[in-house]
């Protein structure tokens, strides 16, 4: 099985000044876990590397980067899920951990749960030695002032997630030399959400799925509308009726669309290694790698290649 590595950005209307930033990172991230399963490591590894690698890219919501709620405070969430075993870990409004995907992990790997929230989590992750972090180490100036920006103006979080005072998720999918995939999504969830509020990314079936049956997908996008469809779900749904990788996605999203007017992207391989990027919003940064092939896109219908260097 020849491996293959997506990742994405967020969907959302990326500004242009963020727009070679949002390409580079998700280019960089798969690159990294496409070169960690050329040398021998598992899906698993690969999407927990590259989530990694946009959690501590700044320029992205989730771990360093993160947006602000009402009161000003961050809260992270993250999952990531083993399709050959379902077995799947989360995290939910963790407010001082710079990687929460790993933590997710740990919760997968450590415990007899599936997800952890908030103290809990952050108990658990001090028992198994993951670092806690000062939670003003996670929060750029750039975002401080849009915070107060928002705030100022009283912009609730749709209009927000409308506009490019909006930010979103990062996620990734792969499938490994031995035929395994797997999936792992990172968020500081929509500026000024409500203390305490929970999107789609850290729930199993909402925000991510693997199952080595049908494929893995990560999605990015309005949180309420993709939770009330269990758009992770719907897309492998439509794999298992025979579709192919990208209509399963292009049909779920535009379900999504017309059923909650809700606007979003996913990612998606299947277990044969065929892949999909789509979108529904202004633009998603994303990048896949196979084959020694390089892919990468920011805007509707939009796809550039390269060869990696060897």
């Amino acid at each position: 099985m020849k491996p293959v590595m997506v990742v994405h950005g967020g969907a959302w209307a990326i500004p242009d000044d963020m727009a070679k930033a949002s390409v580079d990172g998700v280019k960089s991230a798969a690159i990294a876990g496409f070169l960690a399963m050329k040398r021998g490591g598992s899906a698993l590894d690969a999407v927990e590397l590259a989530v990694r690698a946009l959690e501590d890219n700044p320029t992205f919501d989730a771990g360093h980067g993160a947006v602000l709620n009402t009161n000003g405070e961050v809260e992270l969430d993250s999952i990531i899920m083993d399709g050959r075993t379902l077995a799947a870990g989360a995290v939910s409004s963790v407010k001082n951990i710079a990687n929460p995907v790993s933590l997710a992990r740990a919760v997968m790997e450590k415990t007899d749960h599936i997800m952890l929230t908030d103290r809990g989590a952050n108990m658990f992750a001090e028992s198994v030695g993951i670092p806690t972090v000062p939670t003003d180490a996670l929060v750029t100036e750039c975002e401080r002032m849009e915070w107060e920006k928002a705030k100022n103006y009283g912009v609730g979080v749709k209009e927000l997630f409308n506009s490019q005072w909006g930010h979103d998720t990062v996620g990734a999918v792969a499938v490994d030399c031995s035929g395994n995939v797997a999936c792992a999504t990172s968020t500081g969830g929509i500026r000024n959400k409500m203390v305490g509020r929970v999107g789609d990314s850290p729930i199993i079936g909402s925000g991510g799925y693997a199952d080595n049956l049908t494929g893995a997908v990560s999605c990015t996008g309005h949180g309420e509308s993709i939770l009330k469809v269990t758009l992770a779900r719907l897309i492998l749904f439509h794999m298992e009726q025979g579709k192919g990788a990208p209509e399963a996605v292009e049909v779920s999203l535009r379900y999504m669309g017309d059923r909650v007017q809700g606007g979003g992207g996913a990612i998606l391989v299947s277990r044969t290694g065929e892949w999909a990027a789509k979108f529904t919003t202004e633009r998603m940064a994303w990048a896949a790698v196979e084959r020694e092939v390089l892919w990468y896109g920011l805007n509707p219908k939009e796809e550039f290649k390269e060869t990696l260097r060897q």
